[in-house]
């Protein structure tokens, strides 16, 4: 039950980071969704590096399951991708798709490649 918690705790803390870099990405740009390609590579990064640093159990479920987990937005990620189709901005959304994918996987070996190097 004490790891449920420290998950639990760990999620609300990155999904109100989250929220929090979605309202300043708003105002950046309210037509394109820079804030969750933003959010999705620096939690990629972030999970790569945690997944290569072997933390202790309670650690890793708190930072990677709860606060990466809570943090990172796939389910806004594919919202923002159909509602760029449906607004039939289908090379931006091309991009978003691709574009996300691709730093993502890049952040993961680069977080990854930190953490074993330092």
């Amino acid at each position: 039950m004490t790891t449920m918690i420290w998950v639990g705790l760990g999620a609300g803390l990155g999904a109100a980071c989250r929220y929090g870099i979605t309202v300043l990405g708003k105002l950046v740009s309210p037509t394109i969704p820079y804030a969750t390609i933003l959010i999705n590579v620096i939690g990629s990064f972030l999970a790569g590096w945690l997944t290569g640093s072997q933390l202790p159990g309670t650690w890793a479920l708190f930072l990677l399951t709860g606060v990466c987990g809570g943090f990172t937005t796939f389910s806004t990620f594919s919202v923002d991708t159909f509602v760029l189709v449906r607004n039939r901005r289908y090379l931006l959304a091309g991009w978003y798709w691709c574009g996300t994918v691709v730093l993502g996987v890049l952040a993961v070996v680069s977080g990854l490649w930190l953490s074993m190097h330092s």
